[in-house]
């Protein structure tokens, strides 16, 4: 059994995939290739944005999502301590200093209550995290910052084919961030990712951070970085993205089907009102001093499973200066002592699925 089955994936779509690939290798456009701006093009408008903006790595989408907010030294970014590090380091990157605010115990995702205690008079922006495939609540959060002034980033690696309210995953904040990295509902063959927008300046501004600083070739606006993406990958996500909203609507099935058959046996996600969840993990919660157990009984079954994320950013030695403590954010530290991620991908089996279950019974009895 397979916890992410992309080889199964790459058998299905073989056809279409190795003939986007072929056109890109005989008109021999790598960089910035046509690809990039027809993908660019459906991205934006199944978000329903103005602008999509393909990038190297979701990291990248996020550094320049910094940068053409202007963040810099003597700013204050805020995000969560219970996400893949990413979300932090681009703050440090950027010049500011992170600010931790603990998450929500039911959705893993900012918790806006504990938001408006974080500002401060430095605060620049807030990162928050649509963590395992549903959105944070953009309602709140976006409340608090405009009264303060604070620019909103959605960091959408996890959700993208989520929805709020109807509002899809992309469109939250004044910038949102995915990532296209393998194991994402939208994955290509190796590392990139997109920041999405509907301001026609940001658009612009990112846009020429992420080809050295300029929209034309020998003319520089800003200080800016290598972000391309590759137009091979472009390819990839395009022989994909016909079988996109399948995908989604798969992952749900199962994910609702997961939850249905543990119910009672561990904590299993909860979707909050208004969100449409992507399962981009499936992730339990189980006893702390258990979970090694658990995960021992899974492996002799032949059931993979994983753990995001197994400690903190305020645990991690890189953070250390900024004077963080643990049991300073409880909710957080909590969970990464007792997540538990179980096989997802859109051909899991309902066999499959029923094994881990058994497995998972007999591992919690």
């Amino acid at each position: 059994m397979q916890f992410i089955d992309l080889k199964r994936q790459y058998e299905i779509y073989r056809e279409a995939i190795h003939q986007g690939m072929q056109r890109v290798l005989d008109h021999g456009r790598f960089i910035m290739g046509p690809e990039i701006a027809e993908l660019e093009a459906k991205l934006a408008a199944y978000v329903g944005v103005r602008h999509a903006l393909t990038c190297a790595s979701g990291t990248d989408a996020l550094f320049m999502a910094l940068l053409a907010l202007g963040v810099g030294p003597g700013d204050e970014v805020i995000t969560v301590p219970f996400t893949w590090i990413s979300s932090a380091e681009v703050i440090c990157l950027a010049g500011a200093r992170p600010i931790f605010v603990d998450i929500d115990p039911e959705t893993f995702n900012l918790d806006p209550d504990k938001l408006e205690a974080a500002i401060s008079v430095r605060t620049k922006a807030i990162i928050a995290v649509d963590l395992f495939g549903q959105m944070a609540d953009y309602e709140a959060i976006t409340a608090v910052a405009k009264r303060h002034g604070v620019a909103v980033i959605e960091d959408a690696a996890q959700s993208l084919g989520a929805t709020q309210h109807g509002v899809a995953a992309g469109a939250q904040g004044i910038i949102a961030c995915t990532s296209f990295f393998p194991s994402k509902t939208l994955g290509c063959y190796g590392d990139g990712g997109a920041c999405f927008t509907r301001d026609d300046d940001l658009a612009a501004r990112m846009r020429a951070i992420r080809t050295h600083g300029g929209e034309q070739r020998h003319h520089h606006t800003v200080v800016g970085m290598n972000a391309r993406f590759d137009t091979l990958q472009a390819a990839v996500l395009l022989a994909k993205w016909p079988h996109f909203p399948e995908e989604i609507a798969q992952r749900r099935r199962l994910g609702e089907r997961y939850s249905q058959l543990l119910d009672g046996l561990c904590v299993v996600p909860r979707v909050a009102p208004g969100n449409t969840m992507v399962y981009a993990q499936y992730t339990i919660r189980v006893p702390a001093l258990a979970r090694e157990a658990v995960q021992e009984v899974l492996e002799t079954k032949g059931i993979p499973s994983a753990i995001y994320y197994p400690k903190c950013l305020h645990e991690q030695p890189v953070f250390a200066a900024h004077g963080y403590h643990f049991g300073d954010f409880p909710a957080a530290e909590q969970a990464s002592r007792e997540v538990l991620s179980l096989p997802m991908h859109p051909w899991l089996s309902e066999e499959e699925q029923d094994q881990v279950v058994a497995a998972l019974a007999l591992a919690l009895k």
